[in-house]
């Protein structure tokens, strides 16, 4: 099998992966009022263990951070204690596993926040969108924006889940910077209105993330770190007016860092992968030296092609890994694959969740 090989093993930073298969970040409101990890999520991600990389369902690096209900945390001792069972059981099936560090800023609702605090954003600019409390769906509050004090807390609390990921046992981190979150709302310029360093050109715009992406090289090799980013992708009521140019100057900076990877959405999160917005992906891989994972409404003859020509170096894959557990075997073995059921997308018990059969089931 040549090095293109999509079941060939593929060196990511200092990672070595089996296979170039990944797991998308994935999540399911399995965990508890108090943001912990349990047993029920160990077996689901050690089902999926054949991925050559699992990255972690969207986890929350501080109280201010929710958007949703029932999703873990990774920044309270009893978190990291938990997490480690799910850390440990993806390693004991030969597996890797990077940690999703995730804040929702304004996709939120001050039911969500500690004292029913707004929620923090660049600006105080309310999304479209809606939010998840224990009582269900929501619209999202008003935000308020961030002080500069807001901004160096914030990314003392992004070191500090940084630090708790190492000490779970994960094999690295993924920033998220996509889908309408609050790096992204720094970054996009439908809600990042600010008038100061943080603002206006993407210089400014990109300061923020860049800024919470490097704090976090103090605990992770970069090597061992990746971002997430979504340049035309309108989730979560977000929108950049000139995605192509902004987003090849966020990546060229993040190719100074050296990171790992780039993880990038290639189209509308979740939907089709062409949109209004023409955008050339190759030319955004041009501005990057390192790995690029190439995610959204893949297939595998889609998946093959984009690594046979360097469109990819690696393909990231979500609800297929949903519904298929193993799902890189049945892929190499040319296997029907199960069909994905709503049912149990978001919260409940092993229903929708680890009860998916494997081919040999």
């Amino acid at each position: 099998m040549s090095e293109k090989d999509l079941f060939t093993s593929v060196q990511l930073g200092n990672i070595a992966l089996k296979n170039k298969f990944v797991m998308a970040p994935l999540t399911r409101s399995r965990s508890d009022e108090k943001g912990l990890a349990n047993d029920l999520m160990a077996k689901y991600y050690a089902q999926r263990a054949g991925a050559g990389l699992i990255i972690s369902e969207a986890t929350n690096i501080s109280p201010y951070a929710y958007g949703y209900a029932m999703t873990p945390g990774i920044y309270t001792e009893e978190q990291v204690e938990s997490w480690k069972k799910i850390t440990q059981a993806v390693h004991d099936k030969d597996g890797k596993i990077f940690c999703q560090l995730w804040h929702c800023g304004r996709i939120s609702h001050k039911d969500l926040m500690p004292n029913s605090v707004k929620p923090m954003s660049a600006s105080i600019v309310k999304a479209q969108a809606q939010a998840f409390t224990k009582n269900g769906k929501v619209d999202t509050s008003e935000p308020q924006a961030m002080s500069h004090q807001d901004i160096k807390n914030t990314i003392k609390d992004y070191v500090h889940a940084a630090k708790c990921a190492k000490e779970a046992g994960f094999d690295g981190i993924e920033i998220h910077s996509a889908n309408g979150y609050l790096l992204h709302q720094f970054l996009a310029s439908n809600c990042n209105r600010r008038d100061d360093q943080y603002g206006g050109s993407i210089e400014n715009r990109t300061r923020f993330p860049l800024e919470v992406i490097s704090a976090c090289l103090e605990v992770w090799d970069p090597g061992q770190m990746g971002v997430r980013i979504a340049p035309v992708s309108h989730f979560n009521d977000i929108e950049t007016e000139d995605p192509q140019k902004d987003y090849e100057y966020y990546v060229s900076q993040l190719n100074e860092i050296n990171l790992a990877y780039i993880h990038v959405i290639e189209g509308h999160t979740g939907e089709q992968r062409k949109t209004k917005f023409a955008f050339d992906y190759q030319q955004l891989k041009n501005k990057f030296r390192n790995s690029y994972m190439s995610n959204n409404c893949l297939d595998l003859q889609t998946a093959n092609e984009l690594v046979q020509s360097d469109k990819a170096d690696l393909v990231c894959f979500g609800r297929k890994f949903i519904a298929n557990p193993d799902l890189v075997a049945r892929f190499k073995k040319g296997a029907e694959l199960n069909e994905l059921r709503e049912e149990g997308l978001y919260g409940g018990d092993e229903t929708g969740y680890t009860d998916y059969p494997f081919m040999d089931s």
